[in-house]
């Protein structure tokens, strides 16, 4: 299984991207999928996450302003993220959870290679 994520970049203060990554692979379900990020000399948290059922959740710092959505047909997530900050500024990875392979082997979890997100002020 590979996890490719794009639509990293530069952008400027209150500025807005859109990150993608798509799973691939000889995947039969995956159970949830999310964004985490890894500022440098931080540790990686956990920016949103969404469950096969559409249930989210979503760090303090970017409720209201970041949106996590899911296409389960393509095993694709993405995340939305809108008046953006300098401390949103971060090496995005995307993440799959639980994901059980054909035939019916797992679950494992996956990472992606990460997305650099900057943020100028």
């Amino acid at each position: 299984v590979q996890l490719q994520a794009s639509g990293g970049g530069l952008v400027q203060l209150g500025g807005s991207l859109r990150l993608s990554c798509a799973a691939s692979g000889s995947i039969f379900s995956i159970t949830a999928m999310g964004w985490y990020r890894q500022a440098p000399g931080k540790q990686r948290e956990l920016v949103a996450r969404i469950i096969s059922g559409s249930s989210t959740n979503y760090a303090d710092s970017v409720k209201g302003r970041f949106t996590i959505s899911r296409d389960n047909a393509k095993n694709t997530v993405y995340l939305e993220m809108k008046s953006l900050k300098p401390e949103d500024t971060a090496v995005y990875y995307c993440n799959a959870e639980r994901v059980v392979l054909v035939p019916f082997e797992g679950p494992y979890d996956y990472w992606g290679q990460g997305t650099q997100v900057t943020v100028s002020s």
